[in-house]
């Protein structure tokens, strides 16, 4: 019969040695069966207290990193929530929530075409690898989520003295960003052998999609409860009014939030403020400028000079749907894999100065679609951007004769 220690001190002194032993090199199920036996549940702020406490006392970082999914994997199920706040809607937590539910539905996607190469009949494996990129393509946007841990959280726990955790989780992001990257490069070779593709998934991408995986479980059974009993409201509010800046990963909030008592920030009180942006030709407010842009007959996306999506405008009659999922991702994973050579083909002559623009146009849905990049520049010259602008031009097309503006009724 198992004797649970309940003792808060002896409680941690037992995890610490727990650790230990994986560090030691104790097969970790050895060490899960004595958690139970003797532990059970364990409350999670003790787990934050002994990841620092082992790096103040001297076991390197990265010793502590190595450990992290080990450990994690030892203690999955037996971290004790019930003390956790609960989290609104909307709430930047609520957030990375919903947007980790969007990760699992991707790795456990990937997961599940990794396994189909060693039985795919060779005429399928082009396929199966395009369908792949498609699925690492999503699973990059996890770096938008740890963005926003690594430079809108931490900062607030590092405040109030938690520094270990999150240098542990930073290290984290850093490996599992590696392996995305890397996947990603791999499975655009387009060429490779089942053989070369089977040792891949061994190495690379089955351990990227783990990786994702087993970060969800640190962030909900560790980091997302001591946040929210660590950051206060007003910290949280900054959070979220931050995000917008880093974007979103495979999820875009439907709600904003804000803690009740706590004045909203607008467009309209920037404005009273005295933020008017000054043209050579004019000024107008951010509100007007708003205005104008979601007012013309076009859709207009703006990519930066890192070819991060910046922008997109929100006309009633959107062409091309768009949501804030992908502010700040790369634009070659906003397109679909099969024509994501041909967009850093065209990024790469705008650079260069080879061209200005790229036009193109489509039948879709019974309407005429024009599509055209223009390469942005400095009056020096000097690379800003791309401008993507789509318009149904299909109206224009049908027009005969004149209608002047005597005409107007």
């Amino acid at each position: 019969m198992s004797e649970l220690i309940k003792n808060a001190a002896e409680r941690k002194k037992k995890l610490k040695e727990l650790i230990l032993k994986l560090h030691e090199g104790v097969n970790e199920k050895e060490v899960r069966k004595e958690l139970i036996q003797t532990l059970n549940q364990v409350p999670y702020g003790t787990v934050v207290e002994v990841e620092q406490e082992l790096i103040s006392e001297g076991l390197p970082q990265e010793e502590v990193l190595k450990l992290c999914d080990i450990h994690s994997e030892v203690l999955h199920g037996h971290v004790d929530l019930s003390a956790a706040k609960q989290i609104p809607e909307g709430h930047p937590l609520y957030v990375m929530l919903q947007e980790n539910k969007a990760l699992k539905a991707v790795t456990a996607a990937i997961r599940k075409e990794l396994k189909k190469f060693e039985s795919v009949p060779e005429s399928d494996l082009a396929a199966l690898v395009l369908m792949l990129r498609g699925l690492f393509n999503q699973l990059y946007d996890a770096d938008k989520h740890y963005q926003r841990k690594e430079y809108l959280i931490f900062p607030y726990l590092e405040q109030s003295g938690i520094t270990g955790p999150p240098k542990v989780m930073w290290g984290k992001h850093d490996e599992i960003r590696e392996l995305i990257k890397g996947s990603i490069e791999i499975i655009q070779t387009g060429s490779m052998q089942r053989e070369e593709l089977l040792a891949a998934s061994e190495m690379i991408l089955f351990p990227a999609q783990k990786g994702v995986e087993e970060m969800v479980i640190k962030e909900e059974e560790i980091l997302f409860p001591m946040a929210l009993d660590t950051l206060t409201d007003a910290q949280w509010y900054e959070v979220a009014r931050q995000s917008l800046e880093i974007g979103y990963c495979l999820y875009d909030p439907p709600k904003e939030w804000r803690p009740a008592g706590m004045p909203e920030v607008t467009i309209n009180e920037i404005q009273k403020s005295g933020s008017h942006i000054q043209l050579p030709s004019g000024t107008f407010s951010a509100e007007e400028l708003m205005a104008i842009l979601n007012t013309l007959p076009l859709d207009i996306t703006f990519v930066d000079k890192d070819d991060k999506v910046k922008y997109f405008s929100q006309g009633k009659e959107r062409i091309f749907q768009r949501n804030r999922a992908i502010l700040n991702r790369d634009v070659r994973l906003c397109h679909p894999p099969a024509s994501a050579h041909i967009v850093d083909k065209i990024i790469e002559d705008f650079k260069s100065g080879k061209a200005n623009s790229a036009p193109f146009w489509i039948n879709m849905g019974g309407k005429m679609i024009h599509i055209e990049y223009f390469a942005l520049r400095s009056e020096k010259g000097e690379y800003l951007g791309t401008l993507e602008v789509s318009q149904n031009i299909s109206v224009y097309r049908e027009l005969e004769g004149e209608q002047r503006i005597l005409s107007y009724k």
